[in-house]
């Protein structure tokens, strides 16, 4: 990690494997893997292409460096020149194929001193533009050329759409290129940044172009420094700072950019290094990052594993990856609803779950955590009984044994030494297929005796007993283990009555021959266990795969239809091809239909042929025919997702009424605090003025007393239009009335605001007057307007000030007009941003006598009221920025106040 020079910012620099700098002036030209000169010119050379007439000279491409940055402003054109600067004082030959200063003097001062090679100017609809000369640079034969901006979309009559592609040409070339470049910009996030920003970037650049380069520098720097950086006009021109500082430049947005800038350059050093491992053949760990692997078998001890690894990864400060290994056969494994609990639980603890194939166990963990470069690695001990252990110690001790530098973590478990027993199931076959077996169990041996008696000459014993051996195995494939059982009874004892010593009788003379019916029988049984298996593991395949399809799409119409209860149950009712499906539910003791699909509903659990409880409340109800026990599964889950759905619809209305309530509410709180805090002025100079005149005692002359029913007149007057607008926006609250909205002036709206301010004086005003008026109820937002100002003017002044600075100033972005009212004062607690809007926030200023703190509570509920939006923010340097955001009046609202 390196500073780079200039703005205050890190370059994280992230070396290709081929990377290499020349750092020596009049160092010889490169070389490629031939030991070839890459054949391009150096200042004072003469061009020594095709010197030798039996082996011309292959021309090496250049190398790409490129300076990535969060955001705008990082540093990054900047740093470029930096390195331009230190190369050219190397002796390199450098030259500025394109960079753009953005009229920024610090970064225009550091093109002094280089070559810059003239623009192509090109003319697109009448105006002109300028585009980097590819062919002049490529004609210039540079060592290094700069090329700001790799996402750059080139004018049209460009030779190439994207700049990236010019710099391909110029890297072809053989020149070495130095550019920049915004991870906005990179395509794979380019979505992501739309969500955090709310902004789509046009020009994007692919990742591939930007993983291909020999060098990814990370031009890093912190939000509170970019938004330093912004506010003394580093970056944009003053009339664009405030709108960048209030809508693209939040802090928020600099950190989750910094964020993902971070994360890609980690993930490129991560493939660099599995790449470089790769090349090199290297398997041996290198523990430049903890990982813990934990291996599962998707038994009851599973998530004791999972929760012991993920405490053994948070001392490390490691990356936990949870392993399920599958065996290739696919005859053993985990239940699928057990390996989606395991797979929620990795998820929940912060972990990866990953699923690899293999045979043999202890190879593939083994294999999966060299590749994952795993420094770790978390077991289960064995669940085999001790007996079984002389026989086979089990996969922990060959992982032990043959893990080299990995660590390896034995836990014990509840199931340790418990074994499993040997459970007999029921075949997979179906019944054609056992009763063609039965029958085969007896033809088969029969024609094989038929054929040894009728070429009883011709074979020997050894054939014979191959023949009945082939009849048994053909018919445990087809019948299971019964049929394959008789057919080695009868084919042992015709063997022995018709053809072993002494025939025609049952007595056996030889040991060979009892060797041999035992062999035939076990060969059945063998074989006959494992089709038996093979059938039944592709039964529970299918009928997994139905259920797995049948429960993504009730997933999917739970997630996306609008109206997904009653869809869920037409699903469930043409799956099982059913007459009816109700969800009920109890409600004071009785059943209520909920929902329901078909004819002749269920109006209680009594009624349905097949009642699904989802809990004591809640049953899922269906009517039209027998179903079987297997579609139970499924039915539960379908019922599980109605009652989900269910509630989420409830949830949706509930929240759709509480935020109705609450903004009712909270408007309702805004106007009864404007009573108690903007009433009181008026009336009580209202009093003293009436007071004054009712006093005999008190000699007034005829001015004064002018005076006095003037400050009445107008104390009044402002009573009345308070009250007036309290009303409207009582009403509005319920729905009765809206805000009368027009096209109004930012201008003429700050002015009037600003007449009834006492400390008017300090506020300083800069709103242009050609801005584009906004929708707006003119006395609603003179309200808001005035109690800001008077909010900053109160509590907005440092201890070192003797009198507050607030600035008034007003912008626009996009379809809205932000006015900013700026202070320089305490500012805000962290994290007290959006309280600071509720009713009866003072700052923590105790004094009753400053007021109630109710100002910008009202300014809150009468711009919110007018669809607009109030925040408040930090003032680069200290204080406080409340944001008044309103809409761009329509065209027709404009002609009409133009018109008046």
């Amino acid at each position: 990690m390196t500073t780079a020079g200039g703005p205050r910012g890190r370059l994280l620099r992230l070396r290709g494997p081929l990377a290499v700098e020349d750092e020596t002036v009049g160092a010889p030209a490169r070389r490629d893997a031939d030991g070839l000169t890459d054949g391009r010119p150096r200042p004072g050379m003469a061009d020594t292409e095709n010197v030798s007439t039996d082996r011309p000279t292959r021309r090496r491409r250049g190398e790409l460096r490129i300076y990535l940055g969060a955001a705008p402003g990082v540093g990054k054109t900047y740093a470029m020149l930096g390195e331009a600067h230190r190369r050219a004082e190397r002796g390199t030959d450098v030259v500025v194929g394109y960079v753009e200063t953005h009229g920024r003097a610090r970064t225009a001062r550091l093109l002094e001193g280089l070559e810059v090679v003239p623009r192509r100017v090109l003319e697109h609809r009448g105006v002109e533009l300028t585009e980097m000369d590819v062919d002049a640079v490529i004609a210039r034969r540079p060592a290094v050329a700069l090329v700001d901006e790799l996402a750059h979309t080139n004018a049209p009559g460009s030779r190439n759409a994207k700049r990236w592609q010019d710099i391909e040409e110029l890297l072809d070339a053989g020149i070495d290129v130095l550019s920049t470049v915004n991870v906005q910009h990179l395509e794979s996030l380019n979505d992501v940044v739309e969500s955090i920003t709310g902004v789509r970037q046009q020009e994007t650049v692919p990742d591939e172009v930007v993983r291909r380069a020999e060098q990814v520098e990370l031009v890093d720097l912190t939000p509170e420094a970019l938004r330093r950086r912004l506010a003394h006009g580093n970056v944009y021109p003053a009339h664009k700072v405030d709108a960048a500082l209030s809508n693209y430049f939040r802090p928020g947005n600099l950190t989750a950019l910094r964020e993902l800038a971070l994360l890609w350059v980690a993930d490129q050093v991560d493939v660099a290094l599995q790449r470089y491992r790769a090349d090199h053949a290297i398997t041996d760990t290198w523990e430049a990052r903890e990982r813990v692997v934990v291996a599962i078998t998707g038994g009851p001890e599973s998530e004791t594993l999972i929760r012991r690894a993920r405490r053994i990864a948070n001392r490390a400060g490691a990356e936990l990856l949870v392993l399920h290994i599958l065996r290739g056969d696919g005859l053993a494994g985990a239940p699928p609803q057990a390996v989606m609990r395991y797979r929620r639980l990795a998820d929940d603890v912060g972990a990866t779950f990953h699923t690899v194939v293999g045979d043999d166990v202890p190879t593939a963990l083994l294999d999966f955590a060299r590749g994952v470069n795993a420094t770790q690695l978390v077991l289960g001990t064995s669940r085999r009984s001790r007996l079984a252990r002389l026989f086979d110690e089990g996969i922990g001790a060959t992982v032990v044994q043959e893990s080299g530098p990995i660590d390896v973590h034995m836990v014990t478990h509840s199931q340790a030494g418990h074994g499993r027993a040997i459970r007999w199931v029921r075949s997979g076959l179906s019944s054609s297929r056992k009763l063609l077996g039965w029958l085969l169990a007896v033809l088969l041996p029969s024609l094989a005796t038929a054929l040894g008696l009728w070429m009883a000459q011709d074979l020997l014993l050894s054939t014979n007993v191959i023949d009945y051996f082939l009849a048994t195995v053909v018919v445990a494939l087809v019948g299971g283990l019964g049929p394959a059982l008789l057919a080695a009874a009868l084919s042992g004892l015709m063997l022995n009555f018709f053809f072993t010593e002494p025939v025609y009788t049952l007595g056996i003379a030889t040991q060979e021959n009892i060797i041999t019916l035992v062999a035939m029988v076990v060969v059945a049984v063998m074989v006959a266990i494992v089709v038996d298996r093979a059938a039944r593991r592709a039964e529970q395949a299918a009928r997994a795969g139905t259920e797995a399809a049948l429960l993504a799409s009730y997933a999917r119409t739970v997630l996306t239809h609008p109206h997904p209860v009653a869809r869920l149950l037409e699903k469930v009712r043409e799956n099982f091809a059913l007459d009816s499906v109700a969800l009920l539910e109890r409600r004071d003791g009785r059943w209520d239909r909920v929902a329901c699909v078909g004819s002749d509903g269920c109006q209680s659990p009594d009624e349905a042929d097949l009642d699904i409880p989802v809990n004591q409340d809640v049953h899922l109800a269906l009517r039209g025919r027998k179903l079987a026990a297997a579609d139970r599964r499924v039915l539960e889950a379908a019922a599980g997702q109605a009652l989900t759905a269910l509630r989420q619809q409830r949830m949706a209305a509930a929240a759709v009424e509480a935020e109705r309530r609450a903004a009712t509410t909270e408007l309702r709180t805004a106007l009864l605090s404007a009573v108690g805090h903007d009433l009181r002025t008026p009336l009580t100079s209202i009093k003293a003025a009436v007071g004054s005149l009712r006093d005999h005692d008190l000699r007034l002359s005829e001015e004064d007393t002018q005076e006095l029913l003037a400050t009445v007149e107008e104390s009044a007057d402002r009573l009345t239009a308070l009250v007036d607008n309290l009303l409207d926006s009582s009403r509005l609250a319920t729905g009765a009335v809206r805000p009368r909205l027009r096209a109004v002036g930012y201008y003429e709206v700050v002015a009037r605001a600003l007449a009834g301010v006492e400390g008017r004086r300090w506020v300083s005003v800069d709103v242009d007057d050609h801005l584009p008026p906004v929708r707006a109820d003119v006395g609603l937002l003179e309200r808001v307007v005035a109690n800001v100002v008077d909010n900053a003017l109160r509590y907005g002044r440092r201890r070192d000030q003797l009198r507050p600075e607030v600035a008034v100033r007003a912008s626009a972005h996009a379809d809205r007009v932000e006015l900013r009212i700026v202070d320089h004062g305490p500012g805000l607690p962290r994290g007290a941003a959006d309280s600071v809007f509720a009713p009866f926030q003072r700052l923590g200023d105790r004094d009753s006598s400053t007021g109630v703190g109710l100002g910008l509570s009202v300014a809150k509920g009468f711009t919110e009221a007018m669809d607009g939006t109030i925040r408040a923010e930090d003032t680069p340097g200290g204080g406080l920025t409340v944001v008044i955001s309103l809409p761009v009046a329509r065209r027709h609202e404009r002609e009409e106040v133009a018109g008046a």
